[in-house]
C-alpha cells in the first residue's frame, strides 16, 4: 500500500527531502540551546564578565533565529510536498475512474468515490505531512534530548527510566482503545454523503411528498452515529493531556527535589544549577516528543483506513480491455447480435439477456418496446461496449466490438438517455460535447431539428444561457431536446435513444423522428420507447420480455403475430380515443 501511494509523490520528492534536512538542523539547534544556556548559567554563577554573557547571549539569539528559519522553511516545503502529493493522488484516482467500465463503477457508489477523493485524500495528506515532518522531528528530538540529558544530568537522568515507559505504555493503550472508533467513522462517511447527495438530487421529490422531516431524521441518524464514534474516540484521546501532565510534573518535581539535594550535598560538584535547568528543558522536550509520537500513531492508524479505500480505487483493474492492435475506424452502422447472453456479475444466478439473435442493417430505424425490467437498456448498452457480453458476439460494422479501440467505437455511437444530464456551462458548451469544432450555425441547425431552437431563442442570452449544475434551470422536456441536439451534432453512425422523448408531447416527438430521417438518413437509429406511436413507423420493432426478444417485425406484422404488442397498442390507442373524446 505504501509503495502504491509513494508513486504519487513524483515531482514533490525534492521539497519532501528538503523538509527532512531542515528538520534535522532545527532539532540539533534546539537540543544545543539548553546545553549552551546551562553553561551560561554556570559561568554567571562563577562571575563571568558582561562581554562573555553578551557574546553567549547573541549566540543563543542567532541559534534561535536559525532554528526558527529552519522550522519555517520545513513548514513551507512540507506544505508544498503534501499538497502536491494530494493533488497527484486525486489526479491518479480521477484518471483511474475514467478508465473504469460500467462493471467497475457498479462496485463503487458515487458517494463512496466522492468520499474517497475528498475526506480520505485529506486524511492521507495529513498523514504524509506528519510523516515527513513530525514523524521525523519527534524521534530525532527524543533521541537527541535523551543523549543530552544523560550528558548533562548523569545519574539524575534516571528519572526517564521511570517516566518514559509509563508514558509510552499509557499512550499506546490510549491509541489502541481509540482506533476501532476511528475506523468505524470513515465507513460511515459514505452513508452520510449518500444521504446528502440523494436529498440534493431529489429535492423536488422530497418537497413534492413533504418528506423533509423524514430526510432530516435520516441525515440526523447518519450524523449521530459519526458523532457518537468520534466523541468516544476523542474522549479516549483526551486522556493524553492529563497523562502527559502527570509525567511532566513528576519529572519536574523529581529533577528539582533530587537535583537540588545533590547540588547542595556536593556543593555543585556532582551537578549544578545550570545542569538542573537543562534537565528540566530536556525533560519537557522528551515528553513532548513522545506525546507527538502518540498523536502520529493515532493519525497514521486513522489514515490507514483511508489509504486502503484509496488503494482499492487505484488498484481496481478495468474489467474491459482493448485488444493488442485495435481497429480505429467503424465502417457503417450495421449491428449484429449472435447468440448473445449477458449478466451484470460473473456470479449472478440470472442472465439479464439470454439468447439474443438480431441483425440490423446500417441506416435502419429500430424501435424497442417492453415492460419495466425487460432489459431494453441492457441490450443497447452492449452496442457501444459499456458492458461486455457474457456469451456470444456483438458486431458493429461487421466487426466484433471487442476488436475496436473503445474511443473509436464510442465516437461513432451517440446515446441519449432518459435521465439526461447537462453539465454546468452555457448551452453552446453542452452542445459542443457532441462536436467540439461545431460552428454556431451547426448548433442552431441541430437544435432546430431537435425542436429546441424555439425555446433556446426565447432565453435572454440565447445559446449563451448558462445551464446550472444538472440542468436544474430548464424543464425535463427542454433538457431532453438539448441532449438530442447534442447527439445530432455528433452525426454518429449509430444513434440510441433510451426513452429520451418521454418528456415531450407526441407532436414534438413526431417532428424529432422526422428530423432523424432527413438529417441522418444513413445513421442507424434505435429508439426505446413506452409509446407505440414513437416506434410504429420504424423499419423493425423489437418486443422485449424477460431478457429475450419475444417478437420482432414491422408494426403491421406485430399486430398480427404478437399478443404483447397488440395489447399495448390497443390500450394506448383506446386511451388516446378516450382522451380525445374527453
Amino acid at each position: 500500500m505504501l509503495k502504491r501511494l509513494s508513486r504519487c509523490v513524483r515531482e514533490n520528492k525534492r521539497p519532501a527531502i528538503l523538509t527532512l534536512v531542515f528538520i534535522v538542523f532545527e532539532v540539533i539547534i534546539e537540543c544545543l540551546i539548553p546545553f549552551i544556556t546551562a553553561d551560561l548559567v554556570n559561568r554567571i554563577n562563577a562571575g563571568a564578565q558582561p562581554t562573555d554573557i553578551l557574546t553567549t547571549g547573541l549566540l543563543l539569539v542567532a541559534m534561535a533565529v536559525v532554528s526558527l528559519v529552519c522550522g519555517g522553511l520545513a513548514g513551507y516545503t512540507c506544505a508544498k510536498a503534501s499538497a502536491g502529493f494530494a493533488k497527484n493522488l486525486r489526479h491518479d484516482m480521477f484518471d483511474k475512474i475514467q478508465s473504469f467500465s460500467f462493471g467497475n463503477i457498479d462496485r463503487f457508489s458515487s458517494t463512496s468515490l466522492v468520499t474517497r477523493m475528498t475526506t480520505d485524500v485529506n486524511n492521507v495528506q495529513m498523514a504524509f505531512m506528519m510523516l515527513i515532518r513530525t514523524a521525523i522531528r519527534s524521534p530525532l528530538m527524543f533521541i537527541f534530548s535523551i543523549v543530552m540529558a544523560y550528558i548533562m544530568g548523569g545519574a539524575l537522568s534516571t528519572t526517564f527510566v521511570v517516566v518514559v515507559p509509563v508514558l509510552v505504555v499509557g499512550l499506546l493503550f490510549i491509541a489502541h482503545k481509540a482506533m476501532p472508533a476511528f475506523r468505524r467513522v470513515f465507513k460511515k462517511y459514505d452513508r452520510l454523503n449518500e444521504s446528502i447527495e440523494e436529498n440534493v438530487r431529489g429535492m423536488r421529490v422530497v418537497k413534492g411528498f413533504a418528506r423533509e422531516e423524514y430526510e432530516k431524521k435520516k441525515f440526523g441518524a447518519a450524523a449521530e452515529t459519526i458523532r457518537v464514534d468520534f466523541t468516544k474516540a476523542e474522549r479516549i484521546v483526551a486522556l493524553n493531556t492529563p497523562l502527559m501532565q502527570i509525567c511532566l510534573y513528576f519529572n519536574m518535581a523529581f529533577v528539582l527535589i533530587v537535583g537540588s539535594k545533590m547540588a547542595i550535598e556536593s556543593q555543585g560538584v556532582t551537578i549544578d544549577v545550570g545542569q538542573i535547568s537543562a534537565m528540566l528543558t530536556y525533560g519537557i522536550q522528551i515528553l513532548m516528543s513522545l506525546m507527538m509520537l502518540s498523536m502520529i500513531y493515532v493519525m497514521l492508524t486513522m489514515s490507514t483506513e483511508s489509504a486502503k479505500r484509496i488503494c482499492e480505487v487505484l488498484d481496481e483493474e478495468p474489467s474491459m480491455h482493448e485488444c493488442a492492435d485495435p481497429i480505429r475506424e467503424v465502417a457503417d452502422g450495421s449491428i449484429d447480435f449472435d447468440s448473445v447472453s449477458f449478466k451484470y456479475a460473473a456470479d449472478a444466478k440470472k442472465y439479464a439477456l439470454e439468447g439474443i439473435d438480431l441483425h440490423i442493417r446500417s441506416g435502419m430505424t429500430v424501435g424497442i418496446l417492453g415492460g419495466t425490467g425487460s432489459s431494453k437498456s441492457s441490450l443497447v448498452q452492449l452496442i457501444p461496449r459499456l458492458y461486455d457480453v457474457t456469451e456470444g458476439t456483438v458486431r458493429v460494422g461487421g466487426v466484433d466490438v471487442r476488436q475496436y479501440a473503445i474511443e473509436a467505437l464510442r465516437g461513432e455511437v451517440a446515446m441519449v438517455l432518459q435521465k439526461n444530464l447537462l453539465f454546468s456551462g452555457t448551452i453552446k458548451d453542452n452542445l459542443r460535447w457532441g462536436n467540439a469544432e461545431a460552428t454556431d450555425e451547426q448548433l442552431v441547425e441541430a437544435c432546430r431539428l431537435a425542436c429546441a431552437d424555439e425555446f433556446v431563442s426565447s432565453f435572454p442570452d440565447g445559446y449563451d444561457t448558462y445551464i446550472e449544475q444538472g440542468g436544474t434551470n430548464v424543464s425535463g422536456g427542454q433538457k431532453q431536446r438539448l441532449c438530442i441536439a447534442r447527439a445530432l451534432i455528433k452525426k454518429p453512425k449509430i444513434l440510441i435513444l433510451d426513452d429520451s422523448t418521454s418528456a415531450v408531447d407526441t407532436k414534438t416527438d413526431a417532428k424529432i423522428r422526422h428530423a432523424f430521417r432527413t438529417y441522418i438518413p444513413e445513421t442507424t437509429k434505435i429508439i426505446i420507447a413506452q409509446r407505440v406511436a414513437s416506434v410504429m413507423d420504424a423499419d423493425l420493432i423489437l418486443v422485449m420480455d424477460g431478457g429475450r426478444i419475444a417478437a420482432q417485425g414491422t408494426h403491421e406484422q406485430l399486430l398480427g403475430t404478437s399478443d404483447i404488442y397488440r395489447e399495448v397498442y390497443e390500450q394506448q390507442t383506446k386511451g388516446g380515443s378516450s382522451d380525445e373524446e374527453a
